[in-house]
């Protein structure tokens, strides 16, 4: 995903290998949408967690918000991620969603707005789903990914175990499933997810990535 960082201007993978090698599986036709779409969830991680100041966070996140309701309203702004989304023929409305989500960690929040954000957040998954042309069931596979790369990503170690322990059914369930080849770097992500939160072996190790290929050529 190198050269998607260099024309979205933010890395979609978040530095991670495997998810890189995951994304690498979406159909190439549709691989600059998906990464826009990506690369927009870890625009929105970055300006909730990364930033100190939550009225600061909340205006920066309520720009992006209006600029995806408005996506399909030319002109539209500047902005490589909300360009590429365009040109993907993204619904901006629908990853609006993916905001309201995450504003949810700015202020207070008990289990029931955890779950909340995890449903929100997975639009991430259904509109990246769509765009590929997959037709798979993205819900629990979108809201246990959502939870397990907060678990990764929080410096709030409480938060991160809620989350971990949120996430680790979803994702199981979402891995019963058979995806379609279309859907197969969704599929991919929930095992890198798993595999994560396992904590068992590094990511990049020789066995996770046999475990990804297999799933390419499977859906299993």
């Amino acid at each position: 995903m190198v050269n998607a960082a260099e024309y979205l201007g933010i890395d979609p993978t978040g530095g991670h290998p495997e998810r890189a090698l995951a994304l690498g599986y979406a159909p190439a036709v549709t691989a600059p949408g998906v990464a826009a779409v990506f690369a927009l969830d870890q625009t929105l991680a970055r300006l909730t967690l990364g930033t100190r100041d939550p009225m600061v966070a909340q205006l920066r996140l309520t720009w992006w918000r209006e600029a995806l309701c408005a996506l399909e309203n030319p002109p539209v702004p500047s902005q490589p991620i909300l360009q590429t989304l365009a040109a993907a023929r993204a619904d901006g409305e629908r990853l609006a969603l993916a905001e309201d989500g995450w504003e949810r960690l700015l202020g207070p929040f008990d289990q029931d707005e955890l779950l909340a954000f995890a449903a929100e957040r997975s639009v991430i998954f259904a509109e990246a789903a769509r765009l590929a042309g997959a037709a798979d069931d993205v819900e629990a596979a979108g809201s246990g990914w959502s939870l397990a790369d907060l678990a990764q990503t929080t410096a709030d170690r409480d938060l991160a175990d809620r989350a971990a322990l949120l996430a680790m059914p979803l994702l199981r369930q979402a891995a019963t499933q058979r995806w379609s080849p279309a859907g197969r770097f969704l599929g991919a992500l929930v095992h890198v997810a798993a595999a994560d939160l396992n904590r068992r072996r590094e990511p990049g190790s020789p066995s996770r990535v046999v475990r990804l290929a297999w799933h390419r050529l499977t859906g299993r």
